[in-house]
């Protein structure tokens, strides 16, 4: 079987999967949290582990656990500057896009390379 056939049916039962739990879930805010990015994941480390083995999948995981923290520098950054301070909305978001890239490369260069 291809893999493109393999991440298709994997990743769509496990989309599924993640949607029914975030269905289940109150208060219905955390159904984001279980929408597409932790089932692309799974399917993606899943398919990595078997086509190129568990060394290369701990490479993938670690890289995509440096970019959830870069990405939670982004969001805790939005929210402080257009939530407490009240910021406009535009120059905010590019100065937090520089932040998660600074971020994002400084835990690549620190800990990945």
């Amino acid at each position: 079987m291809s893999q493109l056939v393999v991440r298709f049916l994997l990743g769509g039962t496990i989309v599924s999967l993640f949607a029914l739990l975030g269905d289940l879930l109150r208060p219905k805010g955390f159904a984001g949290l279980f929408a597409a990015a932790p089932s692309v994941a799974l399917t993606t480390l899943a398919l990595t582990t078997f086509a190129h083995g568990a060394l290369w999948a701990c490479v993938e995981a670690r890289s995509m656990i440096a970019g959830e923290v870069a990405l939670a520098a982004y969001a805790i950054g939005c929210v402080y500057f257009l939530g407490v301070r009240r910021s406009r909305t535009a120059p905010t978001s590019l100065a937090m896009l520089a932040l998660w890239g600074t971020v994002a490369f400084g835990l690549y260069t620190a800990l990945l390379r």
